[in-house]
């Protein structure tokens, strides 16, 4: 069999440019595709320079929109928007020793100015390492002040504020906005619970009962100004009445009723007090 001898292709020199040209553009596709970074609503991206310093704190961090950056760094994420945090079923010990069970609802958003140093110091976990230890401690604190009764009752607005300004001067040193904390719900123990609505329906019906009893006695200071007020005019109307008014009174009574259809005869006399007398009828 003959032998074949076989010949290497020989690349014009339009077809390595045209080569070369594809491989470039791909590279530059993959660059620009590792170098853009699309920053979402209610976001803020942290810069992560691998060959200049790593986490970037003196410059603000990258807001809402598209941003390039060099493909060898590294942005990370944070959500800027005001976000919740549900602690159910906390336990904690009131000012005589019993277990009370808190349901607090925290809300907070990391601040944005410094979220490089958020991002730092505290890492993208910060939620579990800042804002849940710091709201279980100062709930605990907080609660240790209190009886079950003014946790159940009168002092459940106080004692949310006192959580929430103590916790709150805890965490933004740390870099995190404290908006809110609510105390959704205390549960006490049954027996306690109990207890402390017998005593508050007791304390109740004593209300109620002196607040008949002051009403009572109102009423009857009331009549005895009544009383003595109607005894005074009685008083002053017998001093004024003398006999000439009275007979005057009387004559004015008597020619009113003269005028009446009733009347048939008037005979015009003096009767037994001195008065005219009148006759007659229908």
């Amino acid at each position: 069999m003959a032998q074949q001898d076989f010949e290497i292709p020989k690349l014009s020199k339009g077809g390595i440019f045209g080569v070369g040209g594809i491989i470039i553009s791909v590279i530059l596709l993959i660059v620009i595709w590792k170098s853009s970074i699309n920053i979402e609503y209610g976001k803020a991206g942290v810069l992560f320079k691998t060959f200049g310093g790593g986490v970037v704190t003196d410059q603000p961090p990258l807001g809402e929109g598209f941003h390039f950056v060099a493909p060898w760094n590294k942005v990370y994420k944070y959500n800027t928007k005001q976000q919740e945090i549900f602690e159910k079923g906390m336990e904690v010990l009131s000012s005589n020793g019993l277990v009370i069970t808190l349901d607090v609802s925290v809300l907070y958003q990391p601040k944005t100015s410094e979220l490089g140093i958020l991002h730092k110091t505290k890492g993208e976990e910060y939620r579990t390492t800042v804002i849940i230890p710091e709201i279980r401690a100062v709930a605990r604190s907080v609660i240790g002040r209190y009886t079950p009764e003014q946790l159940y009752s009168s002092k459940r607005d106080a004692i949310q504020n006192e959580i929430f300004e103590e916790t709150k001067l805890k965490v933004e040193k740390q870099h995190v906005q404290l908006n809110a904390v609510l105390v959704r719900d205390v549960t006490l123990p049954q027996k306690i619970k109990d207890a402390i609505e017998r005593k508050l329906s007791q304390e109740q019906e004593s209300l109620e009962y002196e607040f008949r009893l002051e009403k009572a006695e109102k009423e009857a200071q009331r009549q005895k100004i009544d009383a003595t007020g109607k005894a005074e005019a009685n008083r002053i109307l017998n001093a004024s009445l003398t006999d000439n008014i009275l007979k005057e009174k009387g004559i004015q009574a008597t020619l009113e009723l003269s005028k009446s259809k009733n009347a048939k005869v008037v005979v015009i006399g003096s009767g037994k007090e001195g008065m005219p007398l009148i006759l007659g009828n229908n």
